[in-house]
């Protein structure tokens, strides 16, 4: 599959869980100069299975780290889960609503 991201933004304000993995959390709050407990108490939340850190979304659902030019405030350390997309994951949500993606599905540009 050949993706170019075209930078809208769109795959970071569609709501779900952002899974961190071990030491992520970690390697954040360090990006952020911030440390561990603080980053948690501010942007993570334990997921429902309890076992996972998330990050925490914005009252609309989006990433709190996108910013309103749909840049990633913290771009050089996204999760792996952020790296993985389109490539190791995507919904029909994203499918819908993501330029690239659609061009994918159909072959053709969007309307």
């Amino acid at each position: 599959m050949n993706f170019t991201c075209q930078c809208c933004g769109a795959c970071c304000r569609v709501p779900g869980y952002v899974a961190l993995e071990a030491g992520e959390a970690e390697t954040i709050a360090s990006f952020l100069g911030m440390d561990i407990y603080a980053f948690t108490e501010q942007y993570a939340l334990l997921t429902g299975n309890r076992g996972n850190l998330s990050l925490i979304e914005r009252p609309d659902g989006g990433c709190i780290f996108i910013q309103d030019d749909n840049t990633c405030r913290i771009q050089p350390v996204k999760p792996a889960q952020c790296k993985g997309f389109p490539f190791q994951w995507k919904s029909k949500q994203l499918k819908a609503i993501c330029p690239e993606l659609r061009v994918g599905a159909t072959g053709r540009a969007p309307a």
